[in-house]
Order: C-alpha cells, then structure tokens, then sequence
C-alpha cells in the first residue's frame, strides 16, 4: 500500500465542488458553461480505455485548448443535428494521486446516464476522469481531463461533453 497523499481539507472541498459544479453544468445543457471550467491550454480527451491503457493515441474525442472547447459548443448549439436527449452525471469521490503548490493529478469515477423524450434512461458512458486541475485567479480549473471509457462499445454519436 503507497502512502497516502498529504491534501488540505479546504483544498479537498474545493475538489469535490469543482467536480460537482461540472457535472451540474454539462447536465444543464448551457454549454457555454463548459469550456469555462478549463485553462486557455487544456487538453480534454475522451478516451477508451484500451487505448489509454496500451498508450495509443487514438481518441474519440481530442481538444488541445479552451478555444477547440469553444468551437465543440458552438457545433452544438449551431451544427449538429441529432435527437435531443438529457444526460445525467454521477461521480465518484476524488481521489488524490499528488499535490503540489499549484496543481492537483487527479482521479474520480463517472456515470453518465441519456434519457431521450419519450423513452427510458439508460447508461450511456461509465468510466473514470484523469484530471490535473490547477490554481487560477479564478479559482481552481482543470488543465487536462481525461474521460476514460471502460466499455469498447460506444453510441454511434456523442455529442455533448462528458
């Protein structure tokens, strides 16, 4: 067993808020919520997990900055056409895998359930977020996040963030 990781309780709290609020903000469908939760250079990735596993490239979805966050919304609300649906984001505590003055590396598992109009909720995307969060003016952000999919099989389409 590794020793365990030194976190101040205030800076925990922050955390668990962060992750919270967004969940609650990718679950309310205003998306220009979402790239605010990000540095200008971010790295959003989402991810199976073979492939992370295994160190292949290969994603399904890659941005490298709060700009191609940006333009994901705005393909969103302008571009993409599907059929509308809700999604609903459960995550696990985080877990604290090191802690420096300006950065966490994080880990916290997800759910994430799709209830289209008319018809029943089902499990849409399970697996775990990599993040590295770091202290801004604004508070904490995350400068990378990694959603990282247990499942091979995926719906044809994923539109909104998860």
């Amino acid at each position: 067993m590794s020793t365990p990781i030194q976190i101040d309780f205030e800076d925990y709290l922050r955390i668990v808020q962060l992750h919270a609020d967004y969940a609650r903000a990718v679950d309310s469908g205003n998306w220009n919520l979402w790239p605010e939760f990000f540095t200008d250079q971010c790295v959003y990735k989402l991810i199976p997990r073979e492939n992370h596993e295994r160190g292949f490239p290969l994603a399904t979805l890659f941005f490298e900055s709060k700009g191609m966050l940006q333009d994901r919304v705005y393909g969103i609300q302008e571009t993409l056409f599907h059929d509308p649906y809700y999604q609903r984001h459960v995550v696990g505590a985080p877990l604290i895998h090191k802690v420096d003055a300006e950065r966490f590396e994080v880990e916290a598992n997800y759910a994430v359930f799709r209830t289209k109009l008319s018809q029943e909720s089902t499990v849409y995307n399970v697996g775990r977020y990599l993040d590295v969060i770091v202290r801004t003016p604004e508070g904490l952000k995350f400068s990378s996040r990694y959603c990282v999919y247990d499942s091979e099989m995926i719906p044809n389409s994923i539109i909104y963030p998860i």
